[in-house]
Order: structure tokens, then sequence, then C-alpha cells
């Protein structure tokens, strides 16, 4: 299993899409072993952020590399410092973004590299959300653009707190000082971003292109359901190809074949998801299997890849459904 990041607030179970996953496989069970600090009961009172003292990044200094940072000089601040040491030009990051970053964590006192990303060469992928990731990040990086690179000074109380991470090797009392690379940040309105496919079948569902963060349309034809699944791009992307064992982010809207009507979608929920590829319905786990991020795709799910004759109940699916969606691949987890 992928190594979790230590940078989670509460066990890092993945969410299962709406009535399409099986809790019973839920990432959270296989996964409560990993070092991951206890969501707090309440949560601290928001930092004074502070420009410093931040140690000096020694090595690896452009935006990417893997950095080395030095020891800190003398006591830590006890607010939260930020410094953007590279100033990106992209999207504005915000409260409740997902965001995709490399990033290296020490510990103040002994430059101890408790967790880095760039090791892994697989950079974060995590929601900017309250109890979701440590305050530290919630609040030193909404603001931010992505492109930039930014050192922090965590103290405690925004970090892991009294408590520490005994399997991290980071007490209660150390002040944790992070590099984070901001490639990406996603929200509600992120679309797929790639080149239109043309959408030639007649007897397929046709997918608006839209990528204005707005739901597409999804015209099911008047015809009989086609009987295997069916995984077409509709717009096709340039990132890293998901396999089966992926986790992604996306955006999703999904109807029934007979009548075309939406049953759930990320778009009127204004939320985006993430899931195990090992999560979901047969259906979706072969349909993005291969598919490349950055991607919009047509599944069209038959039964016996979807629910069946055992349909979550009050989703509005009727036994032995034909399922079309339209899913954007915003990311690789």
């Amino acid at each position: 299993m992928r190594r979790r990041s230590l940078l989670i607030a509460v066990p890092a179970g993945l969410v299962t899409l709406a009535g399409c996953g099986d809790d019973d496989k839920s990432d959270t069970a296989k996964s409560s072993s990993s070092p991951s600090p206890s969501a707090s009961a309440s949560a601290p009172p928001p930092p004074k952020i502070v420009d410093g003292p931040l140690p000096a990044i020694t090595a690896g200094t452009k935006f990417g590399e893997k950095p080395t940072v030095a020891k800190g000089s003398g006591d830590p601040s006890k607010d939260l410092a930020v410094k953007t040491v590279i100033a990106g030009g992209g999207k504005t990051v915000a409260e409740n973004d997902y965001i995709q970053a490399n990033y290296l964590g020490q510990v103040w006192s002994t430059a101890k590299v408790f967790d880095n990303s760039y090791d892994r060469k697989t950079p974060l992928v995590i929601q900017l959300a309250q109890g979701g990731i440590i305050d530290g990040w919630r609040y030193g990086l909404v603001g931010k653009k992505a492109g930039s690179r930014v050192e922090m000074s965590v103290p405690p109380t925004w970090g892991y707190g009294t408590q520490g991470n005994a399997q991290a090797g980071i007490k209660g009392t150390d002040t944790l000082v992070f590099v984070v690379d901001i490639e990406n940040t996603f929200n509600s309105k992120s679309s797929a971003k790639g080149k239109d496919v043309p959408q030639s079948d007649a007897a397929l569902p046709k997918v608006g292109t839209n990528t204005d963060g707005k739901a597409p349309s999804i015209d099911v034809p008047k015809a009989d359901a086609p009987t295997k699944l069916v995984a077409e791009y509709v717009i096709e992307g340039d990132g890293e190809t998901v396999a089966a064992d992926s986790s992604v982010l996306v955006q999703y809207k999904g109807v029934v074949w007979d009548g075309g009507k939406e049953f759930d979608s990320t778009y009127s929920r204004k939320q985006l998801t993430s899931f195990s590829l090992q999560q979901v319905v047969k259906g979706w786990a072969q349909g993005l299997t291969g598919k490349k991020v950055g991607s919009r795709v047509l599944i069209v799910i038959p039964p016996d890849l979807g629910y069946g004759d055992s349909p979550p109940e009050g989703s509005g699916i009727e036994k032995d459904s034909t399922l079309v969606f339209s899913v954007d691949i915003l990311a690789k987890m």
C-alpha cells in the first residue's frame, strides 16, 4: 500500500462515491495504523501569521526540487510563520480547496526530516478543510497561488498538538518546518482540461464539452442500452494514466439510461469527490483504469457491472438499470 502523508489530521479514509462504493471496504478501515494525528474535539483559534523566523533553504532551491533546510536557529515563533519563497502565477488557493503539492517536513530543533513527498515521486492531493489536515497548512496556504513555494514554521498548536506524533518522532513540544511546492488547486468549479474528442457514435450518449465548472449535458439516445461497458474520452487530457489501484479526485454526473434522469452529481452538491478505484462498482473501476488525468470520460455501465438488482436505497435507481456517467478526472492521488 502507498505510504500515507503524515499531514492528515484524521485517518485518511477516502470519500466513497455517493451510492457507488462499498462501505465494508473503506480505506479508513485498512489504514488505522497509519501515523495520523487525531482531530481535536475543538479547533484552536486562528493563528497570527508572521513572516519569520524561518530556517534557510540551503539546497534544492528551485520549485519542484527536493529542498534541504537548515536547522532552526534559536527559538521558533509561537505564531505561524509563513513566507512565499517563490511566487507562482496560477490559481489562488482557497479554504476547502484540494491542493496538489510536493512537500518536505522537518523538526525545527533537530532538522530531522519526518516526511517528504519528493522521494515518493508522488505529490500529495489533499483538501484544506478543518479536521482533514493540520491547521498550519490550512491557514498558511490559503491565499497562495499555484506555482508557489511556501515555507512555514508550525507550532504544536496548529500542528500535532501536545500529543505530538510518536510514530513520526514528533514530540508535543516540537515546532515543525515545512517547504511546500503548490502544483495545482481544485474546487467545485474545476473541470477537465484537454482536447475534445469527436463523439460520432449515434448509439451512445452525447456529453457536453463545456469546461466552465458547470455540469455538462448528457443526452441519452432513444435506443437500447449497450450490454457491455463503454468508456470513451469526451475530452482527452495529457496527465498521468490512472491505474487499477489508483485513487482519484473527480467531478461527475450520473443519469439513468432509461429516461436520462439525474440521480447523483458533484456539481449539484458543489463538492468534489475522491475515492479509490478499489472501492467503487466494477464499471467505474474498469472504465477509469487506463484513462489520463485531465480527461472527461463517458462511462456507460450495464447492470452486471453496476448495481444489478440491488441499487442503493433512496438513490432513485431501479433494479437492473444501465447507468451513464460523465467523469472529469482532476487528479491522481
